[in-house]
């Protein structure tokens, strides 16, 4: 099942120099993209470095998994891995200076409890935002088709989180 899934062959590299120098393209990307946009005499530290965005990156990579923590209804591991896998997939292809890891962060974690199938209506999910509900609602709706397509529709994660919670629970219940 894996080894014919979109995750092994769209979304797995042969080593991290392929993930940099894909990182790269898309930070080359935005700069010549918005380089006429920088003011006169900015030079290059008008823009972030590729290493500015991956500490940006992991940053909110943090904070995505202490929300997630804090989460209520508590959120199972395998919602958590899925909704980590489509923060940094979004990021390979994305600039951080293009789209605020906030928005994707909070869009992640939503579409990832739809996908793995954790039931919160957008309310409970809400609830758990911090700040202006109204505004990221708003937020979380508008970026979610987006996330989606920038994800080329590949929802699928192969985590371990699931397998080791059925055996867990197979285990508790003396089920082989």
């Amino acid at each position: 099942m894996f080894p014919k899934s979109t995750q092994a062959q769209f979304w797995m590299f042969e080593n991290e120099g392929d993930l940099n120098i894909l990182r790269s393209k898309t930070n080359v990307a935005y700069i010549e993209s918005h380089k006429n946009e920088a003011p006169a005499g900015a030079g290059d530290g008008h823009f972030l470095t590729e290493q500015d965005e991956a500490d940006v990156v992991f940053y909110f990579s943090v904070k995505m998994g202490e929300f997630c923590d804090k989460f209520k209804p508590p959120m199972p591991s395998y919602v958590k891995g899925t909704s980590s896998h489509y923060f940094k997939r979004f990021y390979l292809h994305n600039s951080v200076m293009n789209y605020h890891p906030k928005e994707i962060l909070v869009t992640a974690v939503y579409l990832a409890c739809k996908v793995e199938e954790f039931n919160v209506s957008m309310q409970q999910f809400i609830a758990n935002v911090q700040g202006n509900q109204e505004r990221a609602t708003k937020i979380i709706l508008n970026n979610e088709l987006l996330l989606m397509q920038e994800l080329q529709f590949h929802l699928t994660v192969h985590n371990p989180f699931r397998a080791v919670t059925q055996c867990t629970l197979w285990t508790a219940s003396g089920l082989r």
